[in-house]
């Protein structure tokens, strides 16, 4: 079995400050938290890693999911996301996100989203891969995320002078923090979270290693894209809620399934880090795929052909590659015309001509890259993780709407619906008096730090080891070689290392990747975002989430 460090490597706390919820993130999620739990409770602190607008959200291309049309419906939408779901989805939680969502997307609009619109004024809907029905929202053609997080910053920036709340920019969350066992009368004698440490770079008043306490912390800090060697993440997508959740004793489930986009631009093999997504949306509107040859495949692949599940079509992707013994396949819109194409995904067309590609006179070249996680910090119905204390949202978190594999566009829909959910579980939680601000506690074991030196390599472990196609011997060979990493660089006088950002975040990446690597080796299946070539069919014994936890000694568990 393996074992990971509970804490990083880091210096003692410089300051503290308190507060009655804590937000990590920006993205929607994050944000939306903010702004809820600002009117509800006394003070909230909202800490970004970088500007309050860097979130993953504004990167989110295609849209948000809601059952928006007339003749549409929120059963539709629950029967779509189950069958994308690959049969773990809980059905509970997705009739949740269906029946909230469009209440919540019609809220943002109040806020001052500013949507597309038919010629008859209502919000223009179209399909994406997956849905039975146009029910995608969209704005600017394809900038959904980046005109839903300007909506919302302009809301934080409107209410910046409120004393209850303070954003903190431009700092790495490290560890969440927790109380000593039984140390708040829990009858069970379990420990809560209580805060977080967090390290400013030189922004403001607050600066270096802090402690902020508060009866509740909410994660919201997006996924785990920068684990792999290529994807459409931003840089600072690598990992860290779910490994502080992950070190603070908080139970992760559904880890195994990652989201491999499919019409990634190529861009050769030497290419990595983030890399542009060429849209969902794109072959919702007509676009085809082709092989290297002129082939069109996805027909005989899928009955909804290029609108098949992204698992379906990244799977087949891989498969014709192949085939042909070609790193990448071509994506056709030239037959949309060059008018719609520059009107309807006017983002795309820029990212192509920055690279050289006229998409309106050539077909584009794409592969599958890590795009999305759907497994998390597991929480339930309200965000509460099993961790007392600790709440998780958006994409850093567990609910049961996603399943084996996400439905195209339902996670923005899923962060603005938990979000709010969270917001009023907490509220009433501290109304009632059942959070209360405790004392951390230091928690038993080393801690760990990696050398930044050894990102590349852990990121080409990750994507040789649980990447598109996994198999025993592959998974087997990712855990040697993730097992063989120093952990201990700040304690080796022959490593290069020093506790600061890069050293956290690689930390972050390799116990992300070692937790991930176990789930997959378990799953002796194929479903959804997780596909082994030993096991190519699904089994309905594994109709079940594998739980990844660590012990107090921080032996992995993975059952």
């Amino acid at each position: 079995m393996s074992a990971l460090a509970r804490s990083l490597a880091a210096p003692e706390p410089g300051w503290t400050t308190t507060a009655d919820a804590i937000v990590v993130g920006s993205g929607i999620a994050g944000l939306t938290a903010a702004l809820e739990l600002r009117t509800r409770v006394p003070r909230v602190l909202l800490v970004t890693k970088g500007e309050l607008s860097s979130g993953s959200t504004v990167w989110a291309q295609g849209g948000i999911a809601a059952a928006l049309h007339p003749e549409d419906s929120p059963e539709a939408h629950l029967a779509d996301t189950l069958v994308a779901g690959g049969g773990l989805c809980d059905p509970v939680a997705v009739e949740v996100l269906v029946t909230e969502g469009p209440a919540r997307v019609r809220e943002l609009v109040a806020l001052g989203a500013r949507f597309d619109r038919a010629a008859n004024g209502d919000i223009a809907l179209t399909r994406e891969g997956g849905h039975h029905a146009d029910r995608i929202a969209h704005a600017g053609g394809d900038a959904t995320g980046a005109e839903i997080s300007r909506a919302l910053v302009a809301q934080l920036d409107a209410v910046r002078s409120d004393p209850g709340i303070e954003v903190i920019e431009n700092a790495l969350v490290l560890d969440v923090l927790t109380t000593a066992p039984g140390s708040d009368g829990d009858p069970a004698g379990r420990p809560r979270a209580c805060g977080v440490t967090l390290h400013v770079k030189g922004e403001g008043t607050r600066d270096g290693v802090g402690a902020a306490l508060a009866r509740a912390v909410v994660l919201a800090t997006g996924g785990v894209g920068q684990v792999f060697r290529s994807s459409t993440n931003p840089p600072q997508a690598t990992g860290d809620g779910i490994a502080a959740a992950l070190r603070a004793g908080a139970a992760l489930g559904d880890l195994e399934f990652v989201q491999f986009h499919p019409t990634v631009l190529w861009l050769g093999l030497g290419a990595k880090g983030q890399l542009p997504l060429i849209s969902e949306a794109v072959r919702g509107e007509g676009a085809i795929l082709l092989d290297t040859d002129g082939h069109r495949f996805m027909p005989a692949q899928h009955a909804m052909a290029e609108l098949a599940p992204r698992d379906v079509v990244a799977h087949a992707i891989v498969r014709q590659m192949a085939a042909t013994g070609s790193d990448h396949v071509l994506l056709d819109a030239r037959h949309l015309g060059a008018d719609f194409l520059r009107s309807r995904f006017p983002t795309i067309t820029g990212r192509l001509l920055d690279n050289g590609i006229d998409w309106t006179e050539e077909p584009v070249p794409v592969a599958p890259a890590q795009h999305y996680h759907s497994g998390g910090v597991i929480t339930d119905l309200h965000g509460r993780s099993s961790l007392d204390g600790l709440y998780a949202i958006g994409e850093v978190a567990c609910t049961g709407v996603h399943g084996a594999n996400r439905l195209a566009s339902n996670s923005l829909l899923e962060g603005l619906v938990f979000a709010h959910r969270a917001a009023r579980e907490i509220t009433g939680r501290v109304a009632a008096g059942d959070l209360v601000l405790g004392s951390p506690s230091p928690r038993p074991g080393p801690s760990a730090l990696v050398a930044a030196a050894a990102r590349s390599r852990i990121q080409s472990v990750a994507s040789a080891g649980p990447g598109v196609i996994r198999d025993a011997e592959g998974l087997a060979a990712a855990e040697r070689r993730l097992a063989a990493i120093r952990t201990d660089a700040h304690e080796a006088s022959d490593v290069v290392a020093q506790p600061q950002a890069a050293e956290w975040e690689t930390t972050n990446i390799h116990q992300v990747a070692t937790a991930l690597t176990a789930a997959a080796t378990l799953r002796t299946e194929s479903r959804g975002g997780h596909f082994r070539t030993d096991f190519p069919a699904p089994d309905p014994a594994w109709e079940r989430r594998v739980v990844v936890s660590l012990d107090d000694d921080g032996t992995l568990l993975v059952r």
